[in-house]
Parts: structure tokens; C-alpha cells; sequence
């Protein structure tokens, strides 16, 4: 079965920085990428990336100061998270599928697998 493993999350306070990791199983995607989820609220995309060209699309809330990266040695995804808020706080889901990610890379219902999450904590 495929595993997406996501690694890097931890409790930090406010202007703290954190990189997450996703190592999947499999590596047959063309778009890999992360969502979350903060308590009482929608799963929101955050950034993805083109594993073909390493095209990035992010999230405007966060453009500023997430970058997503690729190790195509390490079959890893990255996401550097810098100068981090309360409001970053949230689960952190990394995501694949086998299609491009394209215009519709925000709605979670096109990645075909999921990892566990990985809780990211921000104090105020």
C-alpha cells in the first residue's frame, strides 16, 4: 500500500521556523504537495509542486514565507516554514496524485493519498 510519511512538526513559538518532510512509499506522482488543518476548520491547501519541473504553486496567506522543495535523490518533498503565527497552527498533511497539479491544485479531493498528518503547534 502506499505510505506518505510526513516528519518535522513540533511545538515552537511565534517567529520560530519548522521544515517538514514527506517521504512517500512510491514515487510515481506528478504532483506532491501539503494541505492542513487547524481545529474547527476546512482542510486548506498549502503549497504543492511539480515533480516533473518543480513548478511551486502556494497559498497567498503564506507565499511570503513557506517555500516547498523537492529531493528527487531522497524522493522527499520539503516544506520550510519561516516566521511562523498562531495561526499556522494546524495538522499537516502531505499529499500526492498521479496528475499534473495544474489550475484545481487547492482542491483536495484530486490527491489520491495522504500521509497521517504532522502537528505543528505555534504559541502566541
Amino acid at each position: 500500500q502506499v505510505r506518505l510519511v510526513e516528519s518535522g512538526g513540533g511545538s515552537v513559538q511565534t517567529g520560530d521556523s519548522l521544515n517538514l518532510s514527506c517521504a512517500p512509499s512510491e514515487y510515481n506522482w506528478m504532483c506532491m504537495g501539503w494541505f492542513r488543518q487547524a481545529p474547527g476548520k476546512e482542510r486548506e491547501a498549502v503549497a504543492v509542486i511539480s515533480t516533473g519541473f518543480g513548478v511551486a504553486s502556494v497559498t497567498d496567506s503564506v507565499k511570503d514565507r513557506f517555500t516547498i522543495s523537492l529531493d528527487v535523490g531522497k524522493k522527499t518533498v520539503y516544506l520550510q516554514m519561516n516566521s511562523l503565527t498562531h495561526e499556522d497552527t494546524a495538522t499537516y498533511y502531505c499529499v500526492v496524485k498521479f496528475e499534473r497539479c495544474g489550475p484545481a491544485w487547492y482542491v483536495a479531493d484530486n490527491y489520491a493519498y495522504w500521509g497521517r498528518g504532522t502537528q505543528v503547534t505555534v504559541s502566541s
